[in-house]
């Protein structure tokens, strides 16, 4: 199997016996895409290093431009656990940013619907009547200079998100460095965005765990 030099191992932040949290390298796939150069991602390597984990593994996932942590599941019964608070909205999710030049404001709450451009796949776009609600907090970290660190956190999970926030009108009207599908691929070596920090209930203890991961940027 032909691997990305960077991806050669991957990078377990914990191990657990029914779940993984694995911190994600940017340009690394969490999950299968279509064809035979698109089956190594996070969900196969995960499989390979734990080849007693049973049934699907995958929780949730970042877009494979970002980087940072994501958890995935060893047992049936962990996945089924996890899946549904994020689908409660009970998991708290931090990430990272670089974003172009200064957003309106120190802090506040992006919040405006949107759906898949079905003519532009994968871009989002605002659609006020059929686009689904997405929310997300923002607070301004630090300026440096021509850019701005921000810390996103995430109420809803839709596809593409932070990005679209970052970069529509409707919202910071400032891309993300480095941002491919919605700000300029060539200010920035990669897409300046990362998963931060991750908090769960775990599985069996039923106790909040916290896991954090330093931002490369």
């Amino acid at each position: 199997m032909n691997r990305p030099p960077h991806t050669s191992r991957l990078d377990i932040v914990h191990a657990a016996a029914d779940f993984v949290v694995i911190n994600k390298p940017s340009g690394f796939l969490s999950v299968p895409g279509k064809g035979p150069e698109k089956q190594d991602c996070v969900v196969s390597r995960v499989r390979e290093a734990f080849p007693d984990a049973e049934g699907s593994i995958t929780i949730h996932r970042l877009d494979m431009d970002t980087s940072g942590l994501i958890v995935l599941a060893r047992t049936k019964k962990a996945q089924r656990f996890i899946a549904s608070q994020f689908e409660h909205r009970t998991v708290t999710k931090q990430y990272i940013a670089l974003i172009e030049g200064t957003p309106p404001a120190e802090s506040g709450v992006i919040d405006f619907p949107i759906r898949p451009d079905i003519d532009n796949r994968p871009h989002q776009i605002f659609d006020p009547v059929h686009g689904r609600a997405s929310t997300t907090n923002y607070r301004v970290l630090a300026h440096e200079t021509d850019r701005t660190r921000i810390l996103f956190t995430p109420i809803t999970g839709r596809s593409h998100q932070i990005r679209v926030h970052a970069a529509f009108p409707q919202g910071l009207n400032t891309p993300i460095l480095g941002d491919p599908l919605y700000g300029d691929p060539t200010s920035a070596p990669r897409l300046m965005l990362h998963a931060a920090q991750l908090s769960f209930i775990e599985p069996g203890t039923e106790r909040r765990v916290t896991f954090d991961s330093p931002v490369p940027f």
